[in-house]
């Protein structure tokens, strides 16, 4: 009937155009500009470009894709008639969307590289903005393979990484009958610096997917009983890691006490994604 029609006409609007999706120049720029295990999205972008009709695109990403950001402005530069700014600050995180200095830029779009959306759109409003998680490819046999190397039998394991790594994460926990531990809104085995879950008391171990230490932390800093082990994509190496939790308590009943004794205290609002005025009210 016509609620068929209007469906199949909206499926329609949001099918990629032909131009983008089947582009064999546009395919050959990208594989000749970036990795092949990482993935940009380009296209998805482009499509998102044209939708709005952007004209000045502001590209933030973290520090460990900042080397691509300029094969980015170039592919996308070129396929879409636009000016591209790459933003230079440093990307602590997902909450760290620079939408106010890409409007100060007089950007019309900002594309955030690297990180789940915590701050959605409607906080950056009115400029539009897209999200590129930048899925990486990793070998996940090998994976697997430290694991049952590591743990034999054992399958009371919960994995858990960054969100660049969870496609293949989600593959590991399916060969291995493993947990996929969830804190909304995150994605399931997703974890940031500041949001992590809670793990079951049955689960007798961590095997975190990720290169660097931060985001590890603060499962472990959440699960302080169990044992925990990062996997390095790139190394392709399993180790054990530890976190000196009398440390951390010692320093922050430090940090409560000199709170209590301040007679004046400040508060900061930050001006990137997050910095709610509400919240600071």
């Amino acid at each position: 009937g016509e609620m068929s029609v209007v469906a199949k006409a909206r499926r329609r609007r949001r099918q990629m155009p032909e131009d983008i999706a089947t582009n064999s120049e546009l395919e050959a720029a990208i594989s000749v500009a970036l990795p092949s295990n990482y993935n940009f999205e380009v296209k998805k972008t482009l499509w998102r470009l044209r939708e709005v009709g952007a004209r000045k695109v502001a590209l933030q990403l973290p520090e460990g894709l900042l080397l691509f950001a300029n094969a980015l402005a170039e592919v996308l530069g070129r396929f879409h008639e636009c000016r591209i700014v790459v933003l230079g600050d440093v990307t602590y995180g997902a909450c760290c969307v620079d939408d106010l200095t890409a409007k100060a830029l007089g950007c019309d779009f900002l594309v955030h590289y690297g990180h789940s959306c915590l701050a959605p759109s409607s906080v950056t409003g009115p400029l539009k903005s897209l999200y590129v998680f930048v899925d990486i490819d990793f070998d996940v046999e090998h994976l697997c393979g430290c694991i049952e190397a590591q743990f034999g039998e054992t399958r009371a394991l919960a994995l858990a990484g960054t969100i660049q790594f969870s496609t293949g994460i989600a593959r590991a926990r399916e060969a291995l009958s493993a947990r996929l531990p969830q804190e909304h809104p995150l994605s399931g085995g997703e974890v940031l610096g500041c949001t992590s879950p809670r793990l079951d008391e049955s689960v007798e171990a961590i095997v975190f997917v990720a290169d660097g230490r931060f985001h590890l932390e603060s499962i472990m800093i959440r699960n302080p009983t169990v044992p925990a082990f990062r996997y390095d994509p790139y190394a392709k190496r399993l180790t054990r890691e530890r976190y000196d939790h009398a440390r951390l308590r010692q320093l922050r009943d430090d940090a409560v006490r000199d709170a209590r004794e301040a007679r004046a205290v400040g508060v900061v609002l930050g001006t990137l994604g997050q910095g709610s005025p509400a919240v600071l009210g």
